[in-house]
């Protein structure tokens, strides 16, 4: 058996969370439940799966990046033009391109609910 990651995020607006993960990042919707009461996402690129649950927004966003928090990775095959993708989706990014002590190179932002992405190469 394959064995998968799936990651669950906690968002205040799932249309924001639609978007980001979409047209920023490239996912697709494989199920979507905005309009249902319980207000679920699912959604994947490649291997990758996302879920993200509708919650009230939290005041402690702080505490879903590092060094608290977690840091969510995707291993991309071409980086610069991931970066061109975001660029061109107006997105900010908290670090830029930069090729890192251990050897990957990378770059971060947040998603709309403060949750920290690496795209990096891959090792």
């Amino acid at each position: 058996m394959t064995e998968f990651l799936r990651c669950e995020v906690f968002a205040a607006d799932l249309d924001a969370t639609a978007d980001f993960y979409t047209r920023v990042l490239g996912f697709r919707i494989m199920r979507d439940g905005r309009d249902q009461e319980w207000g679920y996402l699912a959604l994947e690129r490649g291997s990758v799966r996302v879920g993200a649950a509708r919650r009230a927004a939290t005041s402690a966003v702080e505490h879903r990046r590092p060094p608290v928090g977690v840091e969510l990775v995707l291993e991309v095959d071409d980086l610069p033009a991931e970066r061109r993708r975001i660029a061109d989706a107006g997105w900010n990014v908290v670090d830029e391109i930069a090729t890192q002590p251990w050897g990957l190179t990378d770059f971060r932002l947040l998603d709309p609910d403060g949750y920290y992405w690496r795209l990096t190469t891959r090792e």
